[in-house]
């Protein structure tokens, strides 16, 4: 995908994970209960608050799978993550180890017959959704943008077990000063390896409508959260950290909204 074709509202999450060189009012983890009063000195109200709809959006990521009425009758369209190998951009954006996919990059995930290319994944410790309050050690949040500026976000739940030999690359090749990149030539994977089944044509699921977890806290994105879940290491874990900690969103309320499910 061209990044000249995509819409304003597909710049927002190039934005919201600084992908892009973009100014932003600063913002951590550590104050997001206060994310919608940051302040951008340079404009005039109302986009003097850039970040308000994390505090007054009603469709807000992540969330609670307990606290949800999930439905599970309807009939859902299959999932299918048609990812390919990639010679991908490291980068550290400042909140997280993220990997941006190559410009021209055909890998999609299809939802029933739409096909949504794959931009950028990236990594929270702990994990941003949760079930009855509880976390998972981590999770991996899989980017895809249309053409027509529609946001969907593959979430997958990253337990601690086997060793992950994609992930270790990832943290082999990610640099640890803020806003830096590598993009190192010789490396070339799929992304398709971090997706927890063998065969990635028919994912089990939930679905809900959602917003980034992160500043502007856009709404308007489609989040789909597989049932399974992938494996790191102890150790990988402990590597994680070292980059960010506690870079995960608190849950939020879901204001009403059902969630959709395949199980």
């Amino acid at each position: 995908m061209k990044i000249k074709r995509v819409t304003n509202l597909a710049s927002t999450i190039f934005l919201s994970y600084a992908t892009l060189a973009f100014a932003v009012p600063p913002w951590d983890h550590n104050a997001q209960s206060t994310w919608w009063a940051i302040e951008d000195t340079s404009q005039e109200v109302p986009l003097r608050y850039p970040f308000a709809e994390c505090g007054v959006g009603k469709h807000q990521s992540p969330v609670d799978l307990a606290a949800a009425n999930i439905n599970n009758t309807k009939p859902l369209s299959t999932l299918a993550a048609q990812y390919e190998i990639d010679t991908p951009t490291f980068f550290n954006s400042g909140h997280g180890v993220q990997v941006n996919t190559s410009i021209g990059y055909t890998g999609a995930l299809k939802i029933g017959e739409e096909s949504f290319p794959l931009i950028q994944f990236h990594f929270h410790e702990p994990s941003e959704h949760v079930v009855g309050g509880k976390n998972f050690p981590a999770e991996l949040h899989f980017v895809h943008i249309n053409e027509d500026g529609r946001i969907i976000v593959l979430a997958v739940a990253i337990d601690v077990g086997d060793e992950n030999p994609l992930f270790q690359t990832i943290l082999d090749n990610t640099p640890h000063q803020a806003e830096q990149k590598n993009s190192n030539a010789s490396i070339q994977f799929n992304p398709a390896s971090l997706v927890p089944a063998l065969s990635q044509g028919n994912l089990n699921y939930y679905t809900f409508a959602g917003s980034l977890t992160t500043p502007p806290c856009s709404e308007g994105v489609q989040w789909y959260l597989l049932s399974d879940v992938i494996t790191i290491s102890t150790d990988q874990l402990e590597q994680l950290k070292g980059f960010y900690s506690s870079n995960a969103r608190v849950p939020q309320d879901l204001n009403g909204r059902s969630i959709l499910s395949t199980n």
